[in-house]
């Protein structure tokens, strides 16, 4: 991947994306969230871990799936003032641990397949989410690099599959790229400070500016994926539309030759390990 990502048409058929949307929002009806982890998810760290439950909810989320919200979709209370399926930022992160359809995706014999064009050897799933992007309020994404939160030795090991289950546009909230940052390494790292310590996670280092101009978009049709590598800087603008962007992606790894960075936001709890694709054929 000269310039860090690529876009792939026609991963999964309309009729898959149509069954993952539905399965969603099935998940969402049923969804029970407790009122303090009623977590308004941002990729501003200010704002990410307000209080000591929402950062709890938050760092143990890497092997369950747990809901993260949009801004002023609850009231005082914590009660909502939006429908439940118009509330959520992401759903994450081991969908495709807990969840048939999403599992059945995540390990398919097309996602085997593009992990082996890529020369991975014994690539392992890290994470997985399901992300909104709500008509009118979906949130901005700041510039960033996947390392900085998935940092592993030596770089360049993990990449990400960002697979649209709804066209993704301009107008909506696609993908924006700089292409060949890739190469530059990363400016930060989000790590987890010594435990008994608030807030859970800090960053070493700073994100650096990036010049406007050199960001290219990366609409993807209905099914398509992007490929994207784990050092390319990529953001998202808010979603002002009257359509939504639903979107299911997830982290794999090269697991040989690999460390993965304990100081990273998840670790492995209970037992649960990172899953491979082998596991679950």
């Amino acid at each position: 991947m000269e310039d860090g990502y690529v876009v792939l048409d026609g991963l999964l058929t309309p009729q898959e994306c149509d069954e993952l949307r539905q399965r969603m929002t099935e998940i969402v009806d049923e969804m029970d969230v407790p009122e303090h982890c009623r977590t308004t998810f941002s990729t501003y760290h200010d704002e990410q871990l307000k209080t000591q439950g929402n950062a709890d909810y938050f760092i143990t989320s890497g092997d369950k799936i747990r809901f993260f919200f949009e801004k002023g979709v609850f009231d005082d209370k914590g009660e909502f003032i939006v429908p439940k399926q118009r509330s959520l930022n992401k759903v994450g992160h081991a969908l495709h641990a807990h969840e048939p359809l999403f599992k059945k995706v995540t390990h398919s014999t097309k996602i085997q397949g593009i992990a082996k064009k890529l020369g991975l050897v014994s690539p392992v799933i890290l994470q997985s989410m399901y992300i909104f992007k709500q008509p009118g309020i979906g949130g901005e994404v700041t510039p960033h690099q996947d390392a900085t939160f998935l940092y592993t030795e030596p770089l360049g090991r993990v990449m990400g599959l960002w697979i649209a289950l709804e066209d993704a546009t301009v107008n909506n909230g696609c993908l924006w790229f700089i292409p060949g940052t890739q190469n530059s390494g990363i400016s930060r790292r989000m790590v987890r400070t010594p435990k008994g310590t608030y807030p859970l996670t800090d960053f070493i280092g700073r994100e650096q500016p990036y010049d406007e101009d050199k960001f290219v978009a990366a609409p993807v049709k209905k099914g398509g994926v992007v490929l994207i590598h784990g050092e390319v800087v990529h953001r998202s603008a808010e979603n002002t539309s009257e359509d939504s962007r639903h979107v299911y992606t997830f982290h794999i790894m090269e697991h040989q030759d690999t460390h993965w960075s304990p100081e990273n936001w998840y670790v492995s709890s209970d037992g649960f390990v990172f899953c491979y694709f082998t596991d679950q054929l």
